[in-house]
């Protein structure tokens, strides 16, 4: 599968990761609209994932603090590395600002897929959204 990922802002990026992120989250796993919908999407940095057809198949932002979120990847394309691309491209641009360490809410179903890009957990699991999460930290310095 020949993923691109793109950075950007909302603005240029927000409708297509939108699609991407009403699937995952508000349909698949029933996050409610007013905890999707932060309000913060306009302050971060925006990361889409296409496949060779140009069809956004993932997504993720990057606040301004080094935290990265909003991790989703649409079911048929799971375990085809588009989320690996998608923290890579994250990662990379935290770096290319100077962020000293990015932070992440995980859901800990996927805390292998964070640890495998040197994540650590950092404190116990939490509850959000109605999924556990754990935080965990990544030092880019």
């Amino acid at each position: 599968m020949g993923i691109t990922v793109r950075i950007a802002t909302w603005n240029e990026l927000g409708a297509a990761a939108r699609q991407v992120r009403e699937a995952v989250f508000i349909v698949e796993q029933r996050v409610p609209l007013d905890m999707e919908w932060d309000g913060l999407d306009d302050t971060c940095v925006q990361a889409l994932a296409t496949d060779e057809t140009g069809r956004a198949v993932g997504t993720g932002r990057l606040l301004h603090d080094g935290r990265i979120g909003r991790m989703a990847v649409v079911a048929d394309c799971r375990g085809r590395g588009v989320g690996r691309a998608l923290l890579e491209a994250l990662i990379a641009e935290a770096r290319r600002r100077g962020i000293a360490e990015t932070v992440l809410s995980a859901q800990t179903q996927a805390r292998m897929f964070y640890e495998k890009s040197g994540f650590t957990a950092a404190g116990d699991e939490f509850i959000e959204a109605g999924i556990p999460h754990v935080t965990m930290k990544l030092a880019l310095a």
